[in-house]
């Protein structure tokens, strides 16, 4: 059976008494003990089932160690606070359909913590494990920060281009897409995607008005019980984060990105966020994980927060 690596301790990296970061706050738990906070980090290393070029599964140690030397203070929203590490969860050997289900054998005993989970991948195949033990509870809505519609059929076996068709199958009450680029998916895809109510927001449509591009994105979601939230890193421009599989031009930058995290995660209906496609061994200078790393903190700084 499929189950979690001891998580190992954190240590923030400055020398100043006065600098409070994640690698001071973060504590390690067990899924017993888990509802004893806010948020708990689970990584996902894993990577066998990228469409383009593999390097994901490195993605949740470089993210966790950017985010432990990241300072835990949002200047509007204070310090962040009550966050835990699970540790990895451990990938078996085998095809994606295999890992995709042993997966979510774990993550159905993460969700039914008190704890909102935050999952290190990894890869976009796991965004269907991830999310899909909410669907046997409650209505649920996601929002995509990606720059792909990733509802491909899923043919041989599912891929990371697959998640939300076999969300959609699974009982997905409805998806919105911020971010996803012209000229990236085709036009089955988006058709699909009408078909099942979703929304597409351009990064044209995010630009000038991040906060707004989000309440367009949730509003669409209409009044779904759990709303569930992900992030591919490849939604940034290629040059804010060279370090994903599939990385292009024309993308949200980081400002706009990390504005629309906060306000998203505000919602009270949130009950799982993920970040994924972060693969070190393509990046430069560590920039995508610094950006990943980021998105997690201003994600993290807006839960619970006001809108």
């Amino acid at each position: 059976m499929t189950d979690l690596t001891d998580p190992s301790p954190w240590t923030g990296s400055s020398d100043d008494p006065n600098d409070e970061q994640f690698g001071d706050v973060v504590e390690t738990a067990t899924l017993a003990t888990a509802d004893e906070y806010d948020v708990v980090l689970v990584g996902e290393p894993y990577d066998g089932a990228v469409i383009g070029r593999p390097g994901a599964r490195a993605g949740p140690a470089a993210l966790r160690r950017e985010l432990g030397g990241t300072k835990t203070h949002h200047i509007e929203r204070g310090p962040v606070r009550s966050v835990a590490d699970l540790g990895d969860i451990e990938i078996p050997a085998g095809g994606v359909e295999r890992v995709q289900s042993a997966v979510r054998s774990i993550t159905a005993e993460i969700h039914a913590t008190g704890a909102v989970p935050v999952f290190l991948g990894g890869d976009n195949s796991l965004t269907f494990p991830n999310a899909a033990p909410l669907l046997a509870h409650e209505t649920v809505g996601a929002v995509s920060f990606d720059a792909h519609l990733d509802c491909r059929a899923v043919r041989d076996e599912p891929t990371s281009g697959t998640p939300y068709r076999q969300l959609h199958d699974a009982g997905l009450d409805t998806l919105a897409v911020v971010g996803a680029r012209h000229f990236e998916t085709s036009t089955a895809y988006h058709d699909y995607l009408a078909e099942q109510g979703g929304t597409v927001l351009p990064p044209a449509s995010v630009a000038g008005d991040p906060a707004g591009a989000v309440d367009d994105a949730l509003a669409a979601l209409g009044d779904v019980d759990a709303v569930y939230v992900s992030l591919d890193l490849d939604v940034l421009d290629a040059a804010a984060a060279p370090g994903v599989s599939a990385p292009t031009p024309g993308g949200l930058s980081t400002r706009e990105l990390f504005r629309m995290l906060g306000r998203v995660a505000s919602d009270d209906r949130i009950a799982g966020f993920e970040i994924v496609e972060c693969a070190p061994p393509l990046d430069a200078g560590n920039r995508t994980a610094r950006a990943g790393a980021r998105a997690v903190a201003h994600f993290l700084s807006g839960l619970g927060g006001d809108r």
